[in-house]
């Protein structure tokens, strides 16, 4: 069970960490201007296991990868919105960062709100309503559970390596 950080469709990601910041060294000290345009106290007030919910077209904007690493160096346990963009949604799942689709939750919560995401089952629960989600294909959640793209990646050439000893 998590707080759900509501924003609007169409958020880019310079929304998500302006372009001056990524200018830091590392996203340990990027993480703390997310959102900052929107809400100065965003990663003040977000705990891990909390939620991201957007609108239609969540990520739009430039490709930058610091966008969805930002929200998981904050502990956010995943971004469910109405849509995402492409690009926004393949650098997440590249970091290990679940993004899902979930077209009917974005108009019946609001900030502040708790909600649960059962990830494998493709739902999440909110204010007493239970709503159906795009449920991950199971190659695209053991990426997830390996952390994302490039974790899954160097975890199986160690395999090969260690099996060809």
């Amino acid at each position: 069970m998590g707080t759900i950080f509501k924003f609007h469709h169409d958020l880019d990601t310079d929304q998500i960490i302006a372009s001056q910041y990524l200018l830091l060294p590392t996203i340990e000290e990027m993480k703390a201007h997310t959102f900052e345009s929107l809400d100065a106290d965003f990663s003040k007030k977000v705990r891990p296991g909390d939620f991201v919910v957007g609108g239609d077209n969540f990520g739009c904007g430039s490709s930058r990868e610091q966008a969805p690493s930002v929200l998981k160096a904050l502990g956010v346990k995943a971004v469910v919105a109405q849509s995402f963009a492409r690009i926004f949604y393949r650098n997440a799942i590249n970091i290990g960062l679940p993004v899902i689709v979930c077209k009917d939750l974005y108009e019946q919560v609001s900030t502040g709100e708790t909600m649960e995401l059962f990830l494998s089952e493709g739902l999440v629960k909110a204010g007493g309503q239970e709503y159906s989600c795009t449920k991950l294909p199971p190659y695209m959640q053991a990426i997830l559970d390996k952390g994302g793209l490039i974790a899954s990646l160097n975890e199986a050439e160690k395999s090969t390596k260690g099996g060809e000893q």
